[in-house]
């Protein structure tokens, strides 16, 4: 009984002391920039060229963050890291669809947290972490901070990471001077940066671009507080109305 209860409390410690460390280091990166994460690490070795740059929010056209939301997660700026309506539905496409490609439902504060702490993966392990490390940044970190981070890690073409790497790739302009069309074409390589190029556009590629342009009209302005408060009106009536 005594090794059982040694055992035991070596693992609440080991426990605990691994959600100090890991809230810590969640806490730091809401000040400090990233260096680098094991994406970057193994598309250094991969590719013959590698791009990153990092720069504020502020320094990012407007229009960029707005794509993203537009085309990965319209319910940004109202969950706490998990959309669980997507998430449910995504369940039921893929239990329909066995053995065929998957639909994710991963929010931006899920792809952040998968890109900056963790690795490539699907098992159990980095899906529980990907949930520890979602909580975390959603309590520690403001979502302009999220947003931020996500914009400058985020894979957005073979060797490409960030915003104003893509934004100097593709258009030879930094990402304060991104268009509204040029912000769409980066966001329509997201979903797989290594077979799409924003600087050399496929006719699918510009199919998802006017996609998301359409998105972006429909939902507004998200950085915009009456905007915001229309959506979460909305997002209340949906909840309240009958499920069928």
């Amino acid at each position: 009984m005594r090794t059982v209860r040694t055992i035991m409390r070596w693992c609440l410690a080991i426990g605990f002391w691994t959600m100090v460390v890991s809230a810590l280091w969640v806490a730091l990166l809401g000040i400090v920039d990233p260096p680098v994460t094991w994406t970057m690490i193994s598309q250094s070795l991969e590719q013959e060229e590698f791009r990153r740059s990092t720069v504020g929010l502020e320094e990012i056209s407007r229009s960029l963050p707005l794509a993203v939301i537009a085309s990965e997660d319209q319910r940004f700026f109202h969950h706490f890291g998990f959309e669980w309506e997507r998430i449910r539905k995504a369940m039921e496409f893929n239990e329909r669809k066995k053995g065929k490609r998957v639909r994710g439902a991963s929010t931006i504060s899920q792809q952040t947290a998968k890109n900056v702490f963790l690795w490539s993966g699907r098992n159990f392990l980095r899906k529980g972490l990907e949930v520890w490390f979602t909580l975390l940044i959603e309590a520690l970190w403001t979502k302009e901070r999220i947003l931020e981070v996500y914009l400058n890690v985020a894979e957005m073409g073979k060797g490409v990471f960030g915003a104003e790497a893509a934004a100097q790739l593709c258009f030879d302009r930094p990402a304060g001077k991104l268009t509204g069309p040029q912000a769409a074409l980066i966001t329509a390589t997201l979903p797989a940066p290594r077979r799409f190029s924003c600087s050399r556009p496929s006719g699918y590629l510009r199919g998802r671009q006017q996609w998301v342009l359409r998105q972006m009209r429909n939902i507004g302005d998200q950085m915009v507080p009456e905007v915001r408060e229309r959506i979460r009106l909305k997002i209340e009536r949906e909840r309240a109305r009958p499920k069928e």
